[in-house]
């Protein structure tokens, strides 16, 4: 027996180190791996489903009242930290690029003073530098933080895993790197990773922070499974947006429509509260920064254009030039999405196969672009007279240099002038963004400039999503929609000659149009917009050109979001199924594929020969019943097998299964073993050494398997199955001949049972097909027809 266990210690020291690559090795691996990451393969569907086996049963009877209250209360306790989280987190890029930009627009204004070349140079330089630190972290430290990173979290949400997403890697890799990307003045924005952001944010409390790092902590190891995550990455999703747009309702109204696919009551309350928390934790910030303790950080850094000292209210004439943006808004959106689908698979089939240096001089070739553009258009712009304000304005023309606000006076020769172009270009977003929306600004752009900016920008945003950074695209489209629609609300203005017609509303119409045209969001973005701006008279314009925008965008390709989805080999359930499976059964979904299946007791050597030859993730459990007949038990997981194989504990010597009823097996597994580490690969058959006298051993899987799968017959509808298996957020659903019997039948009432009743004495009111015996049929059939009002309430569901 000593030489039996010293031979397999050999043997598995040998496998051990049989399985250490050479330097050369492992960079060929990484490339492989790489190459299946890029292209989408490397995705694996979640366990949303809760496995009801003996082990959980046997676990959930020991916990009692005290136990549910402690997890209700740490539940509540998690969604304060994730809005804490996401709100210092927001706080924190907002400060880095806004003081990052001021410094930049400062050092640039300075300097041009006494050369416009010098001040070119320094400005491309400061741009370049922010953009490679930034392409920089993603490709060599955290690529999954690439993007906008809200298709990868509607995935998850969906039921779909993707590699790395969710790591503490990617979470620091989306806070610098957005820090990098938008204070370096790409055509990008930093609302969508923050989304991301608080997703992280969210799944590394789930899990109890990060093994990797050292970051642990074992009393938060509470919410293990893939279901607790999906709440937690919910909530993270809604404080993500409530902290980019200080927009809390719209955050809960977000994370409903656009990402989640799975919604309950319990969950709006704990989405709703993250999101409270996050807008306290923003507010709270801006408060401290109004004391001029943030540095150069200007209004632009947490997004409010207020624009209720504007437009108070519009005629019926107007209605026809705003239901006309929201055309454009949809012909633009479609055309932005169709653009960038193009571009991105472009880029990712030719362009960034080539290795991570090739995607680091894209995106430094995009910054000097970009740079270029934004320098070299304004001074091809004559300067414009200030006009005059009113002397209780806060609007200054010109602006000093170096601050926020309209009138930029840039490359003039007086300095009572202004250039219109560099109001747009030579701005943070936000504070270009604010300059459109403005009141009381009549003519402070030229319709020549606004349309160079569009084409201009429209491109450029176009060409930079896809790069190798983090890039969100609302505020970028934000820009080009307000842009177009302050073309239009000139051309009113010119027309209807009307003095309380303000050109900053239709910007505002403009911009909700072209995010409805590209996005396809409606009851969230219009409440964003309603909360960015601080007006609520503005709403049923908002919701008009949306309805148009979308109803537009929708006659020609998907959302933005679904098409970057496919792109990226995410396979999302939408919420309505393709119009052909109406015509198909469940039985055609199978594709006759040959079922791979395992006996209640298996032999180790036969699990292992299974694993390692199918790539199932779930297997059902067949057993023989006395007449000999198979019947099926229910579903093992392949994660659940592989522990089994690892701890080796259940391993007996029998090929007899144990008796479960008697409630004498020992379960030696914590339930949360089971479950898969977040956003990685958990056990494989190569972590698994298994020696000859393991082998010949045997595991009865009938503690560990789900008793309770779900099941439809053969000839249901695939649209029906598609239903059913969204909505309740499925891995595995079996298809099975139709039942030869009916056991019982469930309706309405048989679930309505009172909280103060003894379960064990509850009847339900339920028709039961049994097989009694002769009197006992007499006995019941009698009864109800002596109590008639009993056979009505029998029957009523």
């Amino acid at each position: 027996m000593p030489s039996n266990h010293f031979q397999n210690g050999i043997e598995k020291a040998k496998h051990v180190w049989s399985r250490l690559p050479s330097s050369e090795e492992a960079e060929e691996q990484d490339g492989v791996e790489l190459s299946r990451k890029r292209n989408g393969t490397n995705v694996e569907s979640l366990d949303y489903e809760v496995i009801e086996n003996y082990a959980y049963r046997k676990q959930q009877a020991q916990r009692g009242r005290l136990y549910i209250g402690c997890y209700v209360a740490v539940k509540w306790f998690f969604a304060l930290l994730i809005g804490i989280g996401t709100g210092l987190a927001a706080v924190f890029i907002n400060l880095a690029v806004e003081n990052f930009a001021g410094w930049k627009f400062a050092a640039t204004f300075s300097i041009i003073q006494s050369s416009y070349l010098a001040g070119f140079i320094v400005y491309i330089l400061i741009n370049l530098a922010l953009v490679f630190s930034s392409v920089y972290i993603v490709t060599q430290f955290a690529p999954a933080a690439a993007g906008s990173g809200i298709p990868e979290i509607k995935g998850y949400l969906n039921g779909i895993d993707t590699h790395g997403v969710l790591l503490f890697r990617t979470l620091i890799g989306k806070i610098f790197g957005s820090i990098g990307s938008v204070g370096g003045g790409l055509a990008l924005g930093k609302e969508g990773p923050l989304v991301h952001t608080g997703a992280c944010i969210a799944s590394l409390l789930g899990q109890g922070g990060s093994t990797k790092y050292h970051l642990n902590s074992r009393w938060l190891h509470m919410f293990k499974s893939d279901r607790h995550r999906r709440d937690l990455v919910t909530c993270g999703c809604a404080a993500g947006v409530a902290a980019a747009f200080r927009a809390p309702v719209g955050g809960v109204l977000f994370a409903l429509e656009e990402v989640t696919s799975w919604w309950r009551s319990q969950l709006m309350w704990r989405v709703f509260f993250t999101s409270a928390v996050v807008a306290v934790v923003v507010r709270t910030a801006m408060g401290w920064c109004k004391s001029g303790k943030c540095g150069h950080f200007g209004s632009g850094g947490f997004i409010i254009w207020d624009i209720s000292g504007g437009q108070n209210d519009y005629s019926f004439e107007e209605l026809l030039p705003m239901a006309v943006i929201g055309v454009i808004g949809g012909l633009l959106g479609a055309l932005f999405n169709q653009l960038t689908l193009y571009i991105t698979y472009w880029r990712r089939k030719y362009l960034h196969k080539k290795g991570n240096r090739v995607k680091i001089i894209e995106a430094c070739l995009i910054s000097l672009i970009t740079s270029t553009i934004s320098f070299g258009l304004p001074l091809l712009r004559k300067c414009s007279p200030c006009p005059k304000l009113e002397t209780n304005s806060s609007i200054e023309c010109p602006r000093p240099p170096g601050m926020y606000g309209n009138y930029v006076n840039f490359y003039c020769k007086r300095d009572s002038e202004y250039n219109d172009l560099a109001t747009i270009f030579f701005n943070t977003q936000d504070d270009a963004i604010r300059n459109l929306f403005s009141a009381r600004t009549f003519h402070e752009y030229s319709a020549q400039s606004l349309l160079t900016f569009l084409v201009m920008f429209y491109t450029l945003a176009v060409v930079t999503f896809g790069t190798a950074v983090p890039a969100g695209q609302f505020v970028p489209e934000i820009m080009i929609g307000s842009t177009y629609g302050r073309l239009v609300g000139m051309f009113v203005v010119n027309f209807y000659k009307k003095l309380n017609i303000e050109e900053g509303t239709y910007a505002l119409l403009g911009a909700a149009s072209f995010l409805g045209g590209s996005m396809r969001m409606t009851v969230s973005l219009c409440v964003i917009m309603v909360e960015i701006t601080n007006n609520l008279k503005f709403l049923p314009l908002i919701m008009l050109v949306l309805l148009i925008s979308k109803a537009v965008g929708d006659a020609f390709n998907e959302g933005l979001y679904e098409m970057q989805a496919r792109l990226r080999g995410i396979p999302l359930l939408e919420s309505k199924p393709k119009y052909h499976m109406r015509k198909m059964k469940a039985k055609e979904a199978c594709r006759n594929q040959k079922v791979v299946y395992f006996p209640r007791v298996v032999k180790v050597a036969d699990a292992v020969s299974i694993l390692r030859n199918s790539k199932h993730n779930g297997f059902p459990v067949v057993d023989q019943t006395k007449s000999g007949e198979a019947l099926v038990i229910g579903l093992i997981l392949r994660s659940y097998l592989l522990v089994l194989l690892q701890s080796k504990v259940d391993f007996q010597h029998s090929h007899l299964p144990c008796a479960l009823r008697s409630g004498s097996i020992p379960i030696r597994h914590n339930i949360t073993e089971f479950a898969k580490p977040v956003s990685s690969k958990g056990i494989s058959m190569d972590d698994i050494f298994l020696g000859p006298d393991d082998l010949e051993m045997y595991i009865d899987l009938a503690p560990f398997l789900n008793p309770s799968p779900y099941i439809v017959p053969e000839d249901m509808s695939l649209a029906k199955v598609y239903y059913l298996f969204r909505q309740l957020g499925l891995r595995h659903i079996f298809v099975v001949p139709r039942a030869s019997h009916v056991v019982g039948l469930i309706t309405r009432k048989d679930l309505l049972v009172e909280e103060n009743e003894d379960p064990s004495t509850v009847e339900l009111w339920s028709t039961i097909i049994r097989a009694r015996q002769h009197d006992k049929r007499v006995n019941r059939r009698r009864s109800e027809v002596e109590n008639p009002l009993l056979d009505g309430l029998l029957v009523q569901e």
